[in-house]
């Protein structure tokens, strides 16, 4: 199972927003041109984040997009769902109950099969369920504190080095 790369962008996409100054909105177009996809794709991202109470957009010539509520109550279940919908791995066809119609087996086998699937969905929901975003980014930078910065004229990167007392 592999989820499509609009996951990775939506953790892309919230990751930003997470470090983004609260007050100031991020445009859509600065969060493209730093993602390197299309204006148009992001937008169906976003709207899919939008849509599920995950980010807000800001109408407005200052306008733009902000998370639609604190990193530590984003799951990573929400974002994988948002642009998955649920978690289920198997398509479950009915290709079994096909190839073998003369009965029991079949239907046992399915029920096997649905039952060994439904459990290791559950295992994945638990998982995701369990890890915010809050908890990637303390990982990620090794602190509880996050840096915020204004994405829309700078970059994490000087952000972090002037943290740190060190030049540009």
């Amino acid at each position: 199972m592999q989820f499509t790369k609009g996951v990775e962008q939506a953790i892309c996409i919230i990751v930003i927003l997470s470090t983004q100054d609260k007050n100031v909105p991020l445009s859509s177009n600065e969060i493209s041109r730093r993602l390197e996809v299309s204006p148009s794709y992001l937008k169906k991202i976003i709207s899919k984040l939008v849509v599920k109470q995950i980010i807000t957009s800001v109408p407005g010539n200052n306008g733009g997009l902000t998370l639609a509520k604190s990193v530590d109550k984003i799951k990573n279940l929400e974002i994988i769902e948002a642009m998955e919908g649920p978690i289920s791995m198997f398509p479950d066809t009915g290709l079994i109950e096909k190839a073998f119609k003369d009965g029991e087996y079949a239907e046992k086998g399915m029920d096997v099969l649905r039952r060994m699937f439904s459990r290791a969905d559950q295992l994945l929901v638990d998982f995701f369920s369990s890890q915010t975003v809050a908890d990637l980014l303390k990982e990620s930078f090794g602190t509880t504190d996050i840096p915020t910065l204004n994405w829309n004229s700078g970059s994490l990167s000087e952000v972090l080095r002037e943290k740190k007392g060190e030049k540009k």
